[in-house]
């Protein structure tokens, strides 16, 4: 395929999906690096490995996995020029997103309660690099979470149809991976003790 061929409208499509998949691929490389300190960290003879998650980032794992959902069915209503459930879908999303943000900060209450902390004489190694991926991790979805409402804002402008929904399709695919990336990091951090 030629990515120099195409109408100027093809071309600044693929551009800016390039530009996505540049700053996922860059996102996925940070996670990595952080994942894998977590696992060279393990081998440290101060490494608790018998600390338990906090209850809450279940509750969040399920909810930012509906959020995907529903972003999902807001996209194929768009799809079908159903604005109405295109808005209340994303509307949805947009409250989950927010609810996953507050499930992270109770985690990380639920976290302290225990005596689990970042820093200091009473922190651990484990329970550190937690914090650290868990905050990283929700500094995204806020920036997803933005991402969401700018597209919110040109859905009830009506700028999005059938024809044209490259905005929604970007703010979803972005989505689409910070759910993934926070299901993979549970996993990891759950399994990898």
């Amino acid at each position: 395929m030629d990515f120099t061929q195409g109408t100027i409208e093809q071309k600044n499509r693929r551009a800016k999906k390039m530009m996505l998949w540049f700053g996922i691929v860059s996102l996925i490389m940070g996670f990595a690096g952080w994942t894998s300190a977590y696992i060279v960290s393990s081998k440290r003879s101060d490494w608790i490995s018998d600390l338990d998650l906090p209850q809450a980032f279940l509750w969040s794992t399920a909810t930012i996995v509906l959020s995907s959902i529903t972003y999902w069915l807001a996209k194929r209503a768009v799809k079908k020029d159903d604005q109405k459930q295109g808005t209340l879908f994303l509307l949805v999303t947009l409250g989950l997103g927010i609810l996953f943000i507050v499930l992270q900060f109770v985690g990380f209450s639920q976290m302290l309660e225990n005596g689990y902390y970042f820093t200091g004489p009473t922190s651990n190694i484990k329970m550190s690099y937690v914090f650290l991926i868990a905050a990283v991790h929700i500094v995204h979805v806020v920036a997803g979470l933005i991402s969401l409402l700018v597209v919110l804002v040109q859905q009830l402008r009506a700028k999005y149809g059938s024809k044209s929904y490259l905005g929604l399709e970007l703010g979803a695919t972005f989505w689409h991976f910070l759910d993934f990336l926070w299901v993979y990091l549970i996993l990891f951090m759950y399994f990898v003790k």
